[in-house]
């Protein structure tokens, strides 16, 4: 995708600069660069930004092993594995200040021109994604003050508490979806996941609603059947060309290549990978052990092991008999057996110019379908499960022709695994996160990390490491990083108080009460 190098490269050229005292304004300016930012490459930037951040900290090690698809046998990098290690969630703060700081400089630019209706619409949309994650991962964060520095030199801004966050970013939503007129601008080739389709982003946002909505069914029922019901009426991504994703390339560029096959071939995925890795990692036997019972197709689309052919080169099997996954928390050195155990598909996952999906038909449909089980969708759950089943395995056709799944794969299985009709309302429950959980690998464990919190599933056992930071129990929110008690003293000390004074990996965030 040729655009996608050009807007980054571009990203580059738009600078802010703060002009110095005493004359030396000319020296302080770049000529080479310009004071004013370009929307679509600023949007661009926000785009890239907003799903790629911390990813090997935060999604692939913390989240990853916490969730049990992923395995280490290391100590330092074991904060999921062994709840061992705070410092990664630090990290994930740094990072998504970038994204936030982008997408505000994007709407700022935008908000003063009536022609601009669209992009100001679609740039709140994305603000709603890249908040809803950080206030999920961390609980009450800055949020009205966020984004300020530059501008008014605010560097301690408030907390702002996680219910005022989440309703402000539902209202977002809302004005935004109904804003979106399809007879002014996009951003256009700017806008890496749609292109400015404003009926695709009018999808984007009720999906969203409906993610966030369904997030509050522990906290407040009536609120969330109130915002499920507006975002199913507004109309949510259904099918797979609706998808939102970004295709990455395979150029010579790292900002070309996909985030994450970049990220996990410089850590943990060297190819071809049989004997140590940097962070000691592997799939994990939660996650395999489910796949090979389940006679899940996606297994060989997930999955390899390394094994030497009759030459002595190792090839990437991926046979579903030899897949193994490696035990959370079972090592605490090399193991001898290390190299036989699973791996991410290099012919997939791994691939630089894999796409990223940012927001499926596979997650919605699920959503969905348990709406349609509390009574506020009018929809068949038995269907709405298929759908969401079969959206899940057709995706992996976008990860070339090793992802692919036929149709016959597809309909064994889900004939030996159909809706549970039969069940408890708590079984259908399981069946459906556990699903997500599959469904979601690798492309966005947040939504699988948010989801496990909310409803309980999939059922994990916790893993419990000899001196974990949890007493044995699995990380609940992220932890705030250091740096902002010492110079945020006063703000942070107020939101951690209102969180139950700990600012711990077994604190919880609003939505996630105890009882």
């Amino acid at each position: 995708m040729k655009k996608l190098f050009l807007h980054v490269l571009a990203v580059s050229l738009f600078c802010f600069f703060s002009a110095c005292d005493k004359g030396f304004e000319e020296m302080n300016v770049n000529p080479n660069a310009s004071t004013t930012v370009v929307p679509e490459y600023m949007f661009t930037k926000a785009l890239l930004d907003g799903v790629s951040f911390n990813y090997v900290g935060a999604a692939y090690l913390t989240i990853g092993g916490s969730m049990q698809q992923t395995a280490t046998y290391k100590e330092v990098p074991a904060a999921g594995d062994k709840y061992f290690n705070e410092t990664y969630s630090y990290n994930s703060w740094e990072a998504y200040s970038t994204a936030v700081i982008e997408i505000k400089k994007v709407i700022d630019a935008v908000s003063a021109n009536p022609e601009d209706i669209n992009k100001l619409a679609i740039a709140r949309i994305w603000k709603v994604l890249i908040f809803h994650r950080l206030t999920d991962l961390y609980g009450d964060v800055p949020y009205t003050e966020a984004g300020f520095g530059a501008s008014n030199q605010n560097y301690t801004p408030k907390y702002d508490v996680q219910a005022t966050i989440y309703n402000d970013l539902l209202k977002e939503l809302e004005e935004s979806a109904n804003a979106l007129d399809p007879d002014l601008p996009t951003f256009s080739n700017g806008d890496l996941i749609y292109a400015g389709n404003v009926t695709k982003w009018r999808q984007f946002a009720y999906s969203l609603m409906l993610r966030l909505g369904m997030r509050l069914t522990k906290i407040d029922a009536t609120l969330a059947e109130s915002w499920v019901r507006k975002a199913i009426a507004g109309g949510v991504v259904m099918n797979d060309n609706d998808l939102a994703r970004i295709q990455y390339v395979d150029g010579s560029q790292v900002a070309q290549r996909n985030f994450i096959a970049t990220a996990l071939l410089n850590t943990d995925y060297l190819n071809p990978q049989a004997v140590d890795n940097i962070e000691g990692g592997k799939l994990a036997k939660t996650f395999i052990d489910h796949l090979k019972e389940t006679q899940d197709p996606r297994l060989n689309a997930i999955a390899v092991v390394w094994v030497r052919n009759a030459t002595g080169t190792y090839v990437a099997d991926t046979s579903s008999a030899i897949q193994k996954g490696m035990p959370n928390a079972a090592f605490n050195s090399f193991p001898a057996d290390f190299a036989s155990y699973s791996e991410p598909n290099p012919n997939t996952i791994l691939r630089y110019d894999a796409p990223h999906l940012v927001l499926t038909n596979a997650e919605t449909n699920l959503l969905l379908t348990e709406a349609a089980l509390r009574g506020w969708y009018d929809g068949n759950p038995a269907q709405t499960y298929e759908a969401a089943v079969r959206a899940a395995m057709h995706q992996w056709s976008l990860f070339g022709q090793h992802g692919e799944i036929s149709e016959a794969r597809i309909n064994f299985y889900l004939s030996q695994h159909p809706f549970n009709n039969q069940g408890t309302f708590e079984e259908k429950l399981e069946q459906i996160y556990t699903q997500l959980w599959v469904s979601l690998f690798l492309q966005d464990e947040y939504e699988i990390f948010a989801n496990w919190r909310r409803t309980g599933y999939p059922s994990l056992t916790p893993t419990n490491y000899p001196g974990n930071l949890t007493g044995g129990t699995i990380p609940r929110r992220f932890v705030v990083p250091l740096t902002e008690e010492s110079y945020n003293r006063d703000n942070f000390n107020e939101a951690k108080q209102r969180q139950g004074g700990t600012n711990a990996l077994t604190s919880r965030v609003w939505w996630d009460p105890a009882n």
